[in-house]
């Protein structure tokens, strides 16, 4: 059923900001949705092996291709103690310039870390023979990751049927997220009050009331108020201006598809219709002084201290790529300066799908790599990692410090846990940053054998504890009990995500994503930048060039694999 309610906050959104897949969920269709599991105490928590564990001191290499400070794990609460149940310790380094070109190095000299997570640069790192397969190592030392992959191995095994990554989660069950933790058009709350808190589902909408309220209030503390921006700067970011248009269109994050819910045909959006209609848009919004030009050249830092600022009135990212400047705002206190997610689309009669449906992400995860010093304690500290304490102590932290348990058993969190859970330098202190997500887990969605959600922040208990008094009012505001309310309920896609398939380096469909993300960059910015005018010469040239591409070569090849995928052939 289609819900035209249109305003969400929540703290919900703020914990899970960081804690989301960088492009999808972790979620899975073949999971039951239900808010048990059928994990005992016994289950979740396998012995590792019938010898005695050696603990003699070691320090593995950490490699990420996301962005974050460096850090030794045993520099955090987490991190020491599972360096005391395991003796193993970690240098975390995490990626700094063009992912590409890091992987590019990497590859050349051969020169590895004992561990990698190599995010959009695992087809290259995989082709490159970079990973050592993991199967015969997990058959030996890994009932836990057994356990909680077995049923998934399927899934991400590659083509010479072997293991070389465990994916960042596999749901033990199913719960809902109570909050926004993937992508929505954003907007200051001070916007919605001003206007009596309004609802508004259209991209005419959202622009509108953006205007009317820029007009208005020009500056902030002395600096010129911004109605719209996004995070497209940095190379990796660049989708957060190319997505909105599936999603204008009710498609959810299928990357640079949108996949018929009758024919389960895909189709790029890239250079059609939608894509015009968003563009188009942004051209118009910015001959009325409303886009911020900085969008396509700001890096990470200089985006986040504008929304940080309370100058930016509206932007599209997704939860988990703003984190800490959500956080930051919910720790200043300052209500009227956060961001509300709403579901917009194009027109009134479009169904909007921003929730992912359940799914499984099996082309992102973590791999030991060939140069690996000890590849045996390695796998067994990824093992001890999935014993369902360890996946608590990665979410929740330490017992009795970060959370509680009430009278009934369910995981509780008084006022200043919550603000620790959602302060960015507590989150690296405590671990939170650098453990709940990019390591082998639980997926999201997950519920624990006691029936507590794995998620923070889908804890029911916790979400409505932290609900501030603006979040209350808007709530009031909206007549609405819950913040996920006011988006749709995702419809089931068993193919989801079509951004997860694999394509190999250097394969037809691999060199058709290159080269039309390429174009996207270089037409992009033109069109968003261009005098009203000359949109359409530079529309027409932008179609030209994409034209050229073998489109339909890679139409044909995504559609049979989500058809594949719907027929249970991953």
């Amino acid at each position: 059923m289609v819900n035209k309610k249109l305003l969400t906050v929540s703290l919900a959104a703020a914990m899970l900001a960081v804690t989301a897949s960088a492009c999808g969920g972790n979620n899975n269709n073949d999971e039951p949705k239900s808010s048990n599991t059928g994990n005992s105490g016994n289950a979740a928590n396998a012995s590792t092996s019938p010898e005695a564990e050696d603990k003699t001191p070691v320090t593995f290499s950490y490699y990420s291709f996301t962005s974050q400070k460096d850090t030794m794990a045993s520099d955090t609460v987490i991190g020491k103690e599972l360096q005391n149940q395991t003796g193993v310790d970690w240098k975390m380094e995490f990626l700094v310039g063009d992912p590409q070109t890091k992987s590019g190095v990497m590859i050349a000299s051969g020169d590895y870390p004992d561990v990698i997570v190599p995010e959009g640069e695992i087809d290259k790192l995989l082709d490159a023979g970079a990973f050592i397969p993991l199967d015969d190592l997990i058959e030996k030392y890994g009932p836990n990751i057994k356990r909680v992959y077995g049923q998934y191995f399927d899934k991400f095994r590659q083509a010479d049927g072997k293991m070389y990554f465990l994916p960042f989660g596999a749901n033990q069950g199913y719960v809902g997220d109570p909050g926004i933790s993937q992508g929505a058009f954003w907007i200051q709350r001070s916007v919605l009050k001003e206007a009596g808190y309004p609802k508004i589902k259209t991209l005419d909408q959202y622009f509108d009331l953006i205007k009317q309220y820029q007009e208005k209030h020009p500056t902030v503390d002395g600096k010129g108020t911004i109605g719209f921006a996004s995070l497209a700067g940095p190379a990796d970011s660049f989708f957060s201006i190319t997505n909105p248009a599936m999603h204008l269109a009710g498609y959810p994050n299928d990357g640079s598809v949108i996949v018929d819910m009758t024919t389960h045909e895909a189709k790029t959006y890239a250079a059609t219709d939608n894509e015009k209609k968003w563009l188009q848009k942004l051209n118009q919004v910015n001959s009325e002084g409303l886009f911020d030009p900085e969008t396509f050249t700001a890096n990470k830092d200089q985006f986040l201290a504008k929304l940080t600022s309370g100058r930016v009135l509206g932007y599209f990212n997704y939860a988990w790529q703003v984190g800490d400047a959500t956080n930051n705002l919910m720790k200043a206190g300052i209500d009227e300066k956060r961001y509300a997610p709403l579901p917009i689309v194009f027109d009134e009669n479009t169904k909007d799908q921003y929730l992912d449906p359940p799914s499984f992400v099996n082309n992102r995860g973590i791999g030991i790599s060939v140069n690996a010093k000890d590849p045996e304690r390695i796998i067994k500290y990824w093992d001890n990692l999935l014993k369902e304490e360890n996946q608590v102590l990665v979410q929740w932290g330490v017992k009795d410090q970060n959370y509680s348990v009430d009278a009934n058993g369910r995981f509780i969190m008084n006022a200043q846990q919550i603000s620790d859970r959602s302060d960015p330098e507590k989150k690296r202190s405590i671990g939170w940053q650098y453990f709940e997500y990019s390591w082998p887990r639980y997926g999201n969605n997950s519920v624990l054998a006691d029936g507590n959600s794995y998620a923070v922040s889908n804890q029911p208990e916790v979400a409505y504890a932290g609900y501030t008094d603006g979040d209350k009012a808007l709530l009031d505001a909206y007549g609405a009990k819950t913040f996920s309310e006011y988006f749709s309920k995702p419809d089931e896609r068993a193919w989801y995500p079509a951004w997860s398939i694999n394509k190999g380096q250097g394969t037809p469909e691999q060199i058709f994503e290159q080269k039309a993300s390429d174009l996207q960059k270089k037409y992009i910015p033109k069109l968003v930048l261009a005098k009203t005018s000359d949109f359409d010469s530079v529309w027409n040239d932008y179609v030209g060039q994409m034209n050229k591409l073998d489109v339909k070569g890679y139409e044909t090849f995504i559609t049979k694999v989500v058809q594949d995928r719907i027929n249970g052939k991953w």
